[in-house]
């Protein structure tokens, strides 16, 4: 029995700080930590679409107006009902597109669109029925976001949920997305904490962070460090502040957030960056971007806690750029891995004609031989005849 789809923002906290204090002020360590502002220098990622699968966004927020727009439910195939704005989904959306008008909340990516697909709902007591054995083969509301967004347009789906099992039909789904281009971004879960981690030294899986081709996403605080709570397995591929990170406020203001849940948001901001500038790049090469130029870097160069380090926006579209000229590599000494000389032709099977020419003369020759020994034997025998006659 699978649990119950849930959102990983650990905690939504009251803003800290004079009230005086603009918003930018406050989120200006996020900005830095992720090597945002140089990054803007290339692009803002305009003309990306960004899939938000959370609560619904709303989209009448000063930062968000007139660039959000919404799909069906998908907690159902059938039923097409509208949910109300969450203050999940919206926290997420502002992290990825934040326009910062009016000094406002600015996101990763001000200037890309939101494709908000709401999945859940975070009002308290709420969680989504989990599919039962019987239901395990049919499409679950993830799987039925991601193919919408693929379908709809999206470059980029961040997902700020979680749940403790795979299902066939999701993992058939993010492959259909990945083949559509689309990256596909995750928060790896807030479970680091839990007696089981503590014990085993290592968190529970959780999906969707844990499907082949996904970008899991840990938490660091500010000083770049894992943030105790984030899951650490090795579906994390690189981190992102998720300690005491600013976040719009549903209908209005703002609050600090917590949680691997703003972490995977502010990286799917920065996929989009690189897919404003590359929209060609499969997200495998997104990905490698990505984690190649994070800062931070452990001392092994991965561990399950941070990944490849923490990412940094400007560095990635640099590493992008390298990766859309790139062709084959050789690596000095490996040629016969990549493009040194060409193997020769095989030879056809069968004997060697050379050889079989040769064979073949050496045959002829002793033959040629044999019958003249032949011939000179015989005269000799005529003539030792006709003397013997005389």
């Amino acid at each position: 029995m699978l649990t119950a789809v849930r959102v990983l923002t650990a905690a939504l906290l009251a803003f800290a700080g004079p009230a005086a204090d603009p918003v930018r002020d406050q989120q200006q360590w996020v900005l830095d930590a992720l090597n945002v502002e140089q990054a803007w220098s290339v692009t803002k990622g305009e003309g990306v679409t960004v899939a938000v699968v959370d609560s619904a966004v709303d989209g009448e927020i000063k930062e968000l107006k007139g660039r959000v727009s919404a799909g069906p439910d998908m907690t159902s195939g059938t039923v097409n009902r509208e949910l109300p704005p969450g203050k999940h989904g919206t926290a997420m959306a502002g992290l990825i597109a934040g326009s910062g008008a009016d000094d406002g909340f600015v996101g990763v990516a001000p200037g890309a669109r939101i494709l908000s697909l709401p999945m859940v709902i975070d009002e308290p007591g709420y969680a989504m029925p989990p599919l039962d054995e019987e239901g395990a083969s049919a499409e679950s509301p993830l799987a039925r976001a991601l193919r919408y967004a693929a379908n709809h347009g999206a470059q980029v789906v961040s997902m700020s949920i979680g749940s403790y099992g795979p299902l066939r039909s999701e993992r058939e789904a993010v492959s259909y997305a990945l083949g559509k281009g689309v990256v596909l971004v995750a928060a790896v879960g807030n479970d680091g904490q839990t007696p089981y981690a503590k014990e085993k030294g290592t968190s529970y899986w959780s999906f969707p962070a844990g499907y082949p081709g996904v970008i899991g996403v840990a938490a660091t605080d500010k000083q770049g460090r894992r943030a105790t709570f984030s899951s650490d397995n090795v579906s994390v591929l690189v981190s992102a502040p998720g300690v005491d990170v600013p976040v719009v406020k549903r209908e209005s203001g703002y609050e600090l957030s917590e949680g691997t849940s703003s972490a995977a948001a502010l990286v799917a901001g920065v996929a989009a960056l690189i897919k404003a500038r590359y929209p060609d790049l499969p997200p495998e090469q997104v990905a490698q971007a990505l984690s190649s130029s994070a800062r931070g870097r452990p001392a092994a160069g991965y561990d399950d806690e941070t990944g490849f380090g923490v990412v940094d926006a400007a560095a990635a579209l640099n590493a992008a750029e390298r990766l859309t000229g790139a062709q084959r590599s050789v690596v000095p000494g490996m040629e016969h891995f990549g493009q040194g000389e060409d193997s020769p032709v095989p030879t056809r099977p069968g004997a060697d004609p050379w050889r079989m020419w040769l064979y073949g003369g050496g045959v002829l020759v002793a033959l040629i031989v044999f019958c003249g020994a032949i011939v000179v034997l015989n005269q000799r025998k005529e003539s030792g005849f006709d003397q013997r006659e005389e």
